[in-house]
């Protein structure tokens, strides 16, 4: 099926917008996963004289100066962190005591005053939780141990600077800690022992809650899933299409009204990812309508659709698209090292790439390429972009590089939506491909924001290329 000019043209501009899904939105917004950090303050000070950055430095006043600065950066930063205590810590006995009254944290923010300086070693070795070590020049001198506190493991991070905006990407970062930390996966799939090891390890590492349906669960919910309101969401979802090409309209209708089935499971669960064994022991067209467009419509409004039941690429997703608003689209790469180019093919994809809060680029509704049935989306994706590709490949490795879309593909092969990408070194990824086929690329240069989370979440971040 060839595209028309205009039609490659509006995939360029997004002048052809999707469905919001704000209504969507609404319905989860009270959800654990959706809330801010809660982030402790702690000062670090001398138990006894001070040497530097001056013997006669009033601490409460260099404390009261540093909080008023942090009220502006809480205010900017409602939406991502709760930041809470602020307490002055001189010796290694305050710390279990602190510890007990502070209850249930996503991170600490250390604040060095003095040097010689307050029980550190100790305070790091007491907390589970990622923390930030916030060194203003002339602090201290213990900002040159942080980098072997992360060789030995800890989830920790610094930054060395006089500028309190240095602390916004960190404030979203720790958002993200408590998004992972509190989210849910339903995982679709027969033989549920064949994932649980991968869950385990996921959970153990951010304590992401993973639970396994079977099958029946699916059909159920798409059994009593409104027939009628999924015709309502059907018509609109043509409407918003450039086209229907090849599914009948059972097809669409039914793949609308099992988006009705997983959301009500979403919510019952109060989770925000599903994934499905959609390719092997609950095939696509074995469940009463497709997932196709019920992931495209998670995506599009910041929650979780992912094929395969892939459950690296799922929490890929969670990472990249809590900390950016960008959704993933789950990719099979193709190489073409003659013109240094990977082409990104999937027959899932959402329609905002360039986030969920703005413009939707314009897709074609589509039958599933691989199985000549059922419905799906071809979107066409905006070129002359940046993009990031990426994947977890276990909890603590995270695979990472960056292309430049050229322009979308209409093709026959492989799947329906697919950008052409150029990238630095074709050959040499090639010859070095590890960690299973799947590839998430999201819109716009992220690698430095996934390199500073890897620090304070405790993974190592490769570039691929």
């Amino acid at each position: 099926m060839a595209l028309t000019r205009r039609q490659f043209g509006l995939s360029l501009c997004g002048l052809r917008l999707a469905l919001s899904g704000a209504e969507d939105t609404d319905e989860f917004k009270s959800m654990p996963w959706n809330q801010p950090a809660t982030v402790a303050k702690v000062y670090l000070a001398s138990p006894g004289a001070v040497h530097w950055p001056r013997p006669t430095l009033d601490v409460a006043k260099e404390v009261a100066e540093v909080e008023a600065r942090l009220a502006e950066v809480q205010q900017k930063h409602l939406h991502n962190v709760r930041l809470v205590g602020g307490e002055i810590m001189r010796n290694a006995s305050e710390i279990r005591p602190w510890l007990d009254r502070a209850g249930e944290l996503d991170g600490v923010l250390i604040i060095p005053l003095t040097q010689p300086l307050g029980p550190l070693a100790e305070l790091l070795e007491a907390i589970a939780v990622p923390a930030l070590f916030f060194s203003r020049p002339y602090a201290t001198h213990a900002w040159a141990s942080i980098a072997g506190w992360q060789k030995k493991g800890k989830k920790i991070d610094v930054v060395a600077t006089t500028s309190y905006g240095d602390l916004d990407p960190y404030m979203r970062a720790f958002r993200t800690v408590r998004h992972l930390r509190k989210s849910k996966v339903i995982v679709g799939d027969a033989k549920p022992e064949r994932r649980q090891e991968t869950a385990a390890a996921y959970n153990k590492h951010f304590g992401t809650t993973f639970k396994f349906f079977t099958g029946p669960e699916f059909r159920d919910a798409f059994n009593a899933a409104d027939e009628r309101q999924a015709q309502k969401e059907a018509d609109a979802f043509v409407r918003a299409a450039l086209r229907v090409v090849e599914p009948s309209p059972k097809e669409i209708r039914d793949a609308l009204r099992f988006y009705l089935a997983v959301k009500e499971i979403m919510k019952r669960e109060q989770a925000n990812a599903v994934t499905i064994d959609c390719f092997g022991t609950l095939a696509a067209n074995t469940l009463p309508g497709y997932p196709c467009i019920s992931w495209s419509k998670l995506n599009d409004v910041g929650l979780y659709g992912v094929c395969e039941a892939d459950l690296h690429s799922t929490m890929t997703q969670m990472l990249v698209t809590s900390y950016t608003g960008m959704p993933g689209f789950v990719s099979d790469p193709v190489f073409d090292i003659s013109r240094n180019e990977v082409i990104h093919a999937h027959c899932v994809a959402a329609t905002k790439m360039k986030g969920v809060h703005g413009p939707a680029s314009p897709y074609l509704i589509r039958n599933h390429l691989e199985t000549n049935e059922g419905a799906a989306v071809q979107v066409l994706m905006p070129a002359g972009e940046t993009i990031t590709v990426g994947r977890f490949a276990g909890p603590t490795r995270f695979l990472v590089s960056t292309a430049e879309v050229t322009g979308p593909v209409d093709s026959d092969r492989g799947c329906r939506t697919q950008i052409r990408t150029r990238v630095s070194d074709a050959a040499r990824w090639l010859r070095n491909y590890t960690a299973g086929l799947h590839r998430v690329i999201f819109y716009g240069d992220h690698v430095e924001a996934i390199e500073r989370m890897g620090r304070l979440m405790g993974f190592e971040v490769i570039r691929e290329i």
